[in-house]
């Protein structure tokens, strides 16, 4: 009885704010600046273990980074992992309010308890809506993402490698049926692309089976990937032809009957789709966007809010366009400069393998001078190197424009902006030094790799971010060579 009057007592106390709920024992006789070193240390602590505990589910990002553990192994793409998922940051959140005082922890610990919070908060509200988040799309998704992690993220500097390579592949599948599966629960709940998207995505998958050892011609891409990769090994020719052949059964076994299937999945799908888009059309389609706008803008702000912003910003960019047709003297509205930008030969490098080339040497040379003159502006500068390079023709009738992957830890991997060259109308000389700012230097290249290499924080934050900070950070860099007086030409101003 005594017992549970104390219990009672203490119930109360709490409930009134009289003590906290997250005690530490013997924790709370320590002199308080002692209690705030403790506590903050055992939250980093569990920060490493839940980082390590994501890693392990995921063996294609510990590949991203660089490491070698799991490198035979694809992820899981169930709905079943999913779930499991949901499950466990449920856990991590419940953990993290119930045992960890956060009036005890030092100022930057606090942030990542509000951080890791949030992340937390952000994934579950978007696993609410997953199934109105489209597996395959025309920008992105495991039929054109799947490639290429392959060719650009796996590496093989050994034999033991390349038999990773190909146990990957065995696994192709295997991956892309559990992506098939998804996709099909979500087609018959009534989530569906768009008709016109459908061909858009059959491109690039049947470009992965296009070619040796699937049709005559050319290597398909993978095969032409692990190909010039074992034949720089340092291993006899003979086990170089044994790992070749290995490669071909499962690229024949695994690959081809899984993008096979995919492609029949798509006309399904296409015969039962809607020519409209957006959304709208979806069942709930209003909740989704409200939780995808709060994941990418981190603020409240409703859609309409929003528009309105974006329809600001619209004017205020265009009358600085105005200016600049007036400095150069054009004569017309704003439609006809456009058109014009669009049509004169004089914007645009040679549609042809000499003009690709011409336009990354270009580019290079452009984020050099801007690493060599950043000494002028920044103290701390990314340790990791970036090199531009073009986004593979197998997938450039529908990859972004221009994009960037952060380098490995280690650095055996630089960081890397990719563009998409396959008409090179579409990448004007008026564009080429406004996203190689944004894109390299000082843009997402500095920013994310010093995120990398920051130390003494936990990873989640060193290796997340949030799409506002970091496409924010990367249109303000956009405007730093501006100051510099770089941007010496006016038609590359307006771009």
């Amino acid at each position: 009885m005594k017992r549970l009057v104390t219990s009672v007592m203490m119930g109360a106390l709490i409930a009134g704010g009289g003590l906290s709920a997250c005690h530490n024992g013997d924790a709370d006789l320590l002199p308080r600046e002692q209690q705030i070193e403790a506590e903050s240390a055992k939250l980093n602590a569990w920060f490493a273990e839940r980082y390590e505990d994501q890693l392990a589910r995921s063996p294609m990002t510990r590949t991203y980074r660089g490491e070698t553990m799991g490198k035979n192994k694809l992820d899981d793409m169930s709905q079943l992992a999913m779930d499991e998922e949901a499950a466990i940051r449920r856990s991590w959140l419940k953990t993290l309010n119930s045992e960890f005082d956060v009036d005890r922890l030092d100022p930057q610990t606090r942030l990542s308890y509000r951080l890791f919070e949030i992340e937390q908060e952000d994934w579950l509200a978007t696993y609410e809506v997953s199934d109105h988040d489209y597996v395959f799309q025309h920008m992105s998704g495991p039929h054109s993402n799947l490639p290429s992690f392959m060719i650009n993220f796996h590496s093989v500097k050994t034999e033991q490698d390349a038999l990773d390579y190909i146990s990957r592949l065995e696994q192709f599948d295997t991956f892309l049926g559990q992506a098939e599966a998804r996709a099909r629960t979500q087609s018959e709940a009534g989530v569906r692309l768009p008709k016109f998207v459908y061909e858009k995505i059959s491109g690039p998958s049947r470009n992965v089976i296009t070619g040796a050892p699937f049709t005559s011609g050319d290597d398909s891409p993978l095969f032409a990937d692990i190909k010039s990769k074992v034949s720089a090994l340092d291993i006899n020719d003979e086990r170089k032809a044994e790992l070749i052949a290995k490669t071909e059964n499962a690229l024949l076994a695994h690959v081809q009957p899984a993008y096979l299937s995919l492609l029949r999945l798509f006309d399904e799908h296409a015969a039962l789709a809607s020519e409209d888009d957006g959304a709208w059309k979806l069942p709930n389609g209003a909740d989704y966007y409200a939780v995808r706008l709060r994941h990418y803008t981190t603020t409240d702000m409703t859609a309409e809010e929003i528009h309105d912003v974006g329809l600001r910003e619209v004017a205020r960019i265009q009358d600085q366009m105005r200016d600049i047709m007036a400095r150069v003297d054009f004569e017309g509205d704003l439609q006809d400069f456009y058109n014009y930008l669009r049509t004169d030969p004089r914007f645009t490098y040679s549609n042809d393998g000499a003009g690709r080339q011409a336009y990354i040497q270009d580019a290079t040379a452009i984020i050099d001078e801007m690493k060599a003159r950043s000494d002028t502006l920044f103290i701390t500068k990314p340790k990791a190197d970036m090199v531009v390079k073009r986004v593979e023709p197998f997938r450039e009738d529908t990859a972004f424009g221009a994009f960037y992957n952060s380098p490995t830890l280690d650095g055996s991997r630089p960081g890397t902006y990719y563009i998409n060259l396959k008409d090179m109308a579409d990448q004007p000389t008026y564009l080429q030094q406004a996203l190689a700012y944004h894109e390299g230097i000082p843009g997402h290249h500095m920013q994310i790799a010093i995120a990398q290499e920051l130390e003494g924080l936990p990873e989640f934050r060193t290796q997340g971010g949030h799409t506002a900070f970091i496409e924010g950070w990367a249109l303000y860099s956009e405007e730093i060579p501006k100051e510099m007086g770089l941007y010496t030409d006016p038609y590359k101003e307006f771009g």
